[in-house]
């Protein structure tokens, strides 16, 4: 095992220097700042996506001290279409908690690192290798997929047993003289070359890769289960009156907490709305019955890590702003509105009707 990690970790760094030509904006940063940024942005987001959002975010905010002086709803603007708020919030929190307690200084020390909100092992050991090259393994998907294939292992990486131990030989894998340069290697080949989709003929890891002698490329990493998700459906009613919509925040601890949506209705099952539907149910749960126009559209489904989000947008001309929908929300212009953070689900149907106008 010692021999093939040497040739492992040698191969990798020699890929790196010769072949990795791999491009991203916070590549080779040394900033903190930047590859903390990068690194919270690209949980649960592609490159390619987050990409564009990172240079956004640069560019308003180019300081963590900038950052932590920025109002909450301005933030959120600019995050809306990432999804995972949460994200967003551990942002603004951890922004000011550095900018108070550290005077805008990341710590260098991980285990400091790991206190501060949204700050788990793998980013803590990111900022740490990149930054303070102190000699810590990442270990994200790529790597554990890239780890199980060329050493064969067939312990399921979803496991407290499969966790620890692919933890452990990550670093044994790693360079202590070179953490950083190894981390980004390791990463950028499994995004690269040792993809879900391998290109096994591109691999300079390939004569002493076990999952090709044993046929098992496509098994591995292993997994012990399938996440079972819980579908939703979410009716959003768009009422309209005085050339101005009905929208609230959402407070309650849930997704999308703090951001903005319509009136909303959540059923167990399809609704199968109609407008016959619709027209009862304003009358018996809101008491309207003086419409302009309804207008039903089915949204895009939006799948989250344990949910999955069906739906429509129902658009609800008024005469009038009714007395049942004065409070618990404010009827805002489309100029306004656009001003306003948004969930994705959300975000999406007001794009299309933006860009359809």
């Amino acid at each position: 095992m010692v021999k093939a990690q040497k040739i492992f970790t040698r191969t990798l760094l020699d890929w790196n220097r010769l072949q990795n030509t791999r491009a991203m904006p916070w590549k080779g940063e040394k900033d903190p700042y930047r590859v903390w940024l990068s690194e919270v942005i690209l949980q649960q987001t592609r490159v390619e996506q987050g990409w564009s959002y990172y240079e956004k975010f640069i560019a308003k905010y180019p300081s963590i001290e900038k950052l932590a002086a920025a109002k909450d709803e301005q933030v959120f603007k600019l995050w809306e279409g990432l999804g995972y708020y949460s994200r967003c919030r551990n942002l603004l929190h951890t922004a000011r908690m550095i900018t108070d307690k550290y005077h805008g200084k990341f710590p260098a020390d991980r285990d400091d690192m790991m206190r501060l909100k949204g700050i788990g092992s793998y980013t803590a050991s990111a900022i740490a290798s990149f930054c303070f090259d102190l000699p810590y393994a990442v270990v994200d998907g790529n790597v554990l997929r890239v780890i199980a294939r060329f050493f064969g292992i067939q312990t399921p990486i979803d496991t407290s047993e499969g966790k620890k131990f692919f933890s452990s030989l990550a670093q044994a894998c790693l360079d202590k003289v070179q953490p950083g340069p190894y981390n980004q290697a390791i990463m950028d080949f499994g995004a690269t070359i040792c993809k879900p989709l391998p290109l096994c003929d591109a691999c300079m890891l390939r004569k002493n890769c076990r999952a090709i002698k044993l046929k098992k490329v496509s098994d591995l990493p292993a997994k012990s289960s399938r996440l079972q998700k819980k579908t939703r459906w979410f009716s959003y009613f768009v009422f309209i009156a005085d050339q101005r919509m009905f929208v609230h925040e959402r407070n309650a601890k849930d997704i999308w907490q703090h951001l903005y949506e319509f009136h909303l209705v959540e059923t167990a099952a399809d609704p199968e709305w109609t407008s016959r539907k619709v027209k009862a149910w304003l009358k018996k749960n809101l008491a309207i019955d003086s419409i302009v126009s309804i207008r039903i559209i089915r949204a895009l489904t939006q799948a989250l890590t344990h949910q999955m989000i069906n739906g429509y947008f129902i658009e609800t001309e008024l005469h009038s702003v009714p007395a049942s929908l004065q409070g618990n929300g404010s009827w805002m212009t489309k100029k306004l509105i656009g001003r306003k953070p948004f969930p994705r689900f959300i975000h999406q149907y007001l794009s299309e009707k933006k860009s359809g106008q």
